[in-house]
């Protein structure tokens, strides 16, 4: 008797109003930095998608007008007519591989400065836009509350016209009007569209079933709502006001895509939510109140998780943003019975990074994201090799064991050499370090896929210099020796480094600050990094016991943790932690006594008094093997035919960026000059002749 999938559950078809879903994974809108200016490549990533098995494939959130449109980000456009056609592309390419195709419309009020339109944004009251921006939202009349609706209504129908099976309708993350119109933080009419809950739930009952009559069937309606804020009394909440707006709104939509608020909390990093259906708790009373599919999200990436909540009522579609980002390929693992080879989200946010620096989307473990189009990449298929020539990569980090691995999947035999006992260089370093334990899985993926290449060899505990590189009389060599942390204080501040006297107190970097003895008690942590290692560090110290001073030359703690949604929360984890907490410093000098600073504003003095200091500014590379080879090559007494620096030995950065270092070398090796290139998508511009010129 042939045993059951027990995964058989998330492959069974589900009615969405007039349209049918293959099976219970589905992708929630999300961001990819490349929207209505990036058509071809928004359609290869998403078709991508499809053809990974996700039985929905949806948009970002896409404006429905002018008036709400958040330039200088990329987001998707249904104003008129003309944006049909790139639409259509996306449908048909997730068509073709069985999915269902959704579009989130969506009008941003507050949400939208409207930089591009220079329209005066406007939303349910008189308040500033909640981006940085001297810039303040109009209160609606009735006329505009008519306007919007038909705005709706207009992009709804275009949708269909596109070939969409799910129209969304909008109100979450504290970005949407619709939403707005809910909240009375916002929202202080005294009309029938403000006061009671009742009348601030109106317009979005209206404009739900407005877009449901203008569909006429052809396609499914849903509602995307935040039903928590985490806000306590002061927002909405799941046990008061959320239930009762999904009460009153239950036999509205077709499906209820269902989250909570901000965007920082739906998207928590693995830092703060390392737990699978971390919503749940929030979100699992909805399923109770309708009659209709529920799509939910918490970072789901083992198939156990995805049955249970099935099975247990609380969801009817397991949603993904980030873990379908991390591997397209998810569901066909699972269907195919591989699910170890699963690519697991490690929680990092790179990927909403990219989206708020307005960059391309971008992913630590998956360095195809956003290179479908430009690239030609596919997250399963590299390009076979004709020359299976030997190679070897030196250094087992997350840049080599990338590089590494795409050398095996595309033919090439390898040789691995790793100087430690084990594999994964500063991921396997960091995921010790408090809330980055999931930085493991960068490692254990490759690593997993390694062990089974035939193709590949290991050799641990060989830490090769540039002659017995050369002793292997192997050609083709990819470098990844990695980085380490500099204790000179170069940096951002201080591009000389930072100055000490012959007596000063001891200096230790991320490398080193493990070494640090109970006697030393009093610790600083100086951060000109901003990203999260010098918030990290501090919090490490601190659960040893030692009283922990926190200095940056930023505004803010980890400062560039803004864009991963992250750092209000590693700031107020340090402070609940007693560190004192000091910003906007220069360092003036190192001595005995601590440190001594400077305001980078003021140049106000300040001296904190410590007995070591933890130095958090830049990189040095780990250069001397490649620096080595090339010289040898230059002065002919080496000949290879690829000598590659790749990952922190070329450039210290992210993790993800050492990822792609070693995916793009990889690909790269016996490639043709226009496969090395990526391509553009060019804007067509009206000729000069035909360019009305006003006086």
């Amino acid at each position: 008797m042939t045993q059951k999938n027990p995964f058989d559950i998330l492959f069974e078809p589900v009615d969405i109003g007039p349209v049918t879903a293959p099976n219970r994974f589905y992708q929630v809108p999300h961001c990819t930095g490349l929207g209505h200016a990036n058509p071809a490549a928004e359609v290869a990533l998403r078709a991508t998608k499809a053809e990974g098995g996700w039985g929905v494939v949806c948009t970002q959130e896409v404006e429905i007008h002018p008036s709400s449109e958040i330039s200088p980000f990329l987001e998707g456009r249904i104003w008129d007519d003309a944006d049909i056609p790139a639409h259509r592309a996306m449908t048909d390419a997730v068509h073709e591989h069985g999915a269902l195709a959704g579009i989130e419309l969506v009008h941003n009020g507050l949400h939208a400065a409207n930089l591009s339109s220079r329209v005066a944004p406007m939303g349910p009251s008189h308040r500033p836009v909640d981006l940085l921006h001297p810039i303040q939202t109009r209160a609606m009349n009735l006329t505009d509350i008519k306007a919007l609706k038909q705005w709706y209504v207009d992009a709804a129908k275009r949708s269909v016209d596109a070939g969409f099976d799910i129209v969304y309708v909008y109100a979450g993350h504290n970005m949407a009007t619709l939403m707005h119109f809910l909240l009375p933080r916002y929202n202080n009419r005294i009309d029938n569209y403000g006061g009671t809950l009742k009348n601030r739930v109106r317009l979005l009952q209206e404009t739900l079933s407005d877009v449901k009559d203008a569909v006429g069937g052809q396609c499914a309606v849903a509602l995307r709502l935040a039903v928590d804020e985490l806000m306590g009394a002061e927002g909405l909440q799941a046990d008061d006001e959320g239930r009762e707006i999904v009460t009153m709104l239950a036999d509205i939509p077709d499906l209820w895509d269902v989250n909570i608020s901000g965007w920082d909390n739906d998207s928590a990093t693995a830092r703060f939510e390392p737990a699978e259906g971390y919503q749940e708790q929030y979100t699992a009373f909805v399923k109770d109140l309708v009659k209709v599919p529920v799509v939910g999200v918490g970072r789901f990436t083992s198939p156990e998780a995805m049955v249970s909540q099935v099975k247990r009522g609380v969801l009817d579609f397991i949603g993904a943003a980030r873990p379908s980002i991390a591997d397209p390929f998810l569901p066909n693992k699972i269907a195919s019975g591989q699910a170890e080879h699963i690519r697991e989200c490690i929680g990092c946010n790179i990927c909403v990074a990219s989206d708020n620096i307005i960059a391309p989307i971008r992913c630590t473990q998956n360095p195809t994201m956003g290179e479908e189009w430009k690239r030609g990449w596919h997250p399963e298929k590299s390009r076979q090799t004709d020359k299976p020539e030997q190679t070897l990569v030196v250094g087992g980090g997350p840049a080599g064991l990338e590089c590494a691995l795409q050398l095996s999947l595309r033919g090439f035999p390898v040789l691995l050499a790793e100087a430690s006992l084990e594999l994964g260089g500063r991921v396997l370093r960091e995921s010790l370090l408090p809330g980055l334990s999931s930085y493991r899985r960068v490692r254990d993926y490759r690593q997993n896929k390694l062990l089974q290449a035939p193709l590949v060899q290991i050799a641990f505990d060989n830490k090769l210099d540039a002659q017995a590189v050369i002793d292997t009389e192997i050609k083709h060599v990819f470098v990844a020796t990695g980085a380490c942390w500099d204790d000179s204080g170069l940096g951002r501040q201080h591009p000389m480094g930072i100055s000490r006297t012959a007596d000063a107190i001891p200096v230790l970097t991320p490398d080193s600050f493990g070494s640090i003895t109970a006697q030393s008690k009093r610790v600083i942590v100086y951060d000109d990094d901003h990203y999260y290692m010098g918030g990290v560090i501090a919090e490490a110290l601190c659960q040893k016991g030692h009283i922990v001073t926190y200095v940056t030359s930023a505004n803010s703690v980890s400062a560039w943790t803004e864009h991963t949604l992250e750092q209000h929360k590693i700031q107020a984890r340090l402070l609940k932690l007693g560190i004192e907490v000091i910003t906007a410093q220069r360092v003036l000098e190192i001595n005995a006594q601590g440190v001594s600073f400077a305001n980078v504003y003021s140049s106000i003095p300040c001296e904190v008094e410590s007995s070591c200091v933890v130095l958090v500014t830049s990189k040095t590379p780990d250069n001397s093997v490649i620096d080595t080879l090339q010289t040898m090559q230059d002065d002919n007494k080496a000949n290879f035919t690829t000598l590659s620096a790749v990952g922190d030995c070329l450039a210290p950065s992210t993790v993800a960026a050492a990822v792609y270092s070693g995916h793009l070398a990889a690909r790269s090796l016996y490639a043709n000059e226009e496969q090395k290139l990526y391509r553009r998508e060019m804007v067509l511009h009206q000729s000069a002749e035909n360019v009305h010129q006003s006086d």
